[in-house]
């Protein structure tokens, strides 16, 4: 499947890095945009959720992150669409309740 050729790129120890730097940035933008937006309690406990995700990555480090990423892929097509759909539903979610934080800025 292309996610998983995807994911692969991230296994790399530089991948770690880009994948936390990318978390944290993600995080303090929901963080800030949360006043703005539809739901702003959950967009800020989202943002921390995220941001706090990014600054335990590292810690997690690059063999664990390995085997976690070993035991994702193989679980096969259906499991991969699955939590491919959930998280395609949550960013949804995320993008209709920063709408208004969008169209202001």
């Amino acid at each position: 499947m292309r996610l998983v050729t995807f994911a692969r790129r991230f296994q790399a120890p530089s991948g770690l890095y880009v994948a936390a730097a990318s978390r944290l940035i993600f995080g303090a933008a929901l963080f800030l945009a949360a006043p703005e937006s539809r739901a702003p309690i959950a967009i800020r406990v989202a943002g921390v959720v995220v941001f706090t995700a990014g600054l335990a990555l590292p810690w997690i480090g690059h063999e664990r992150l390995r085997r976690m990423f070993d035991w994702w892929a193989v679980r096969g097509a259906y499991t991969i669409r699955a939590l491919g759909s959930i998280v395609l539903a949550s960013g949804l979610v995320l993008l209709y309740a920063l709408l208004p934080a969008l169209r202001s800025g």
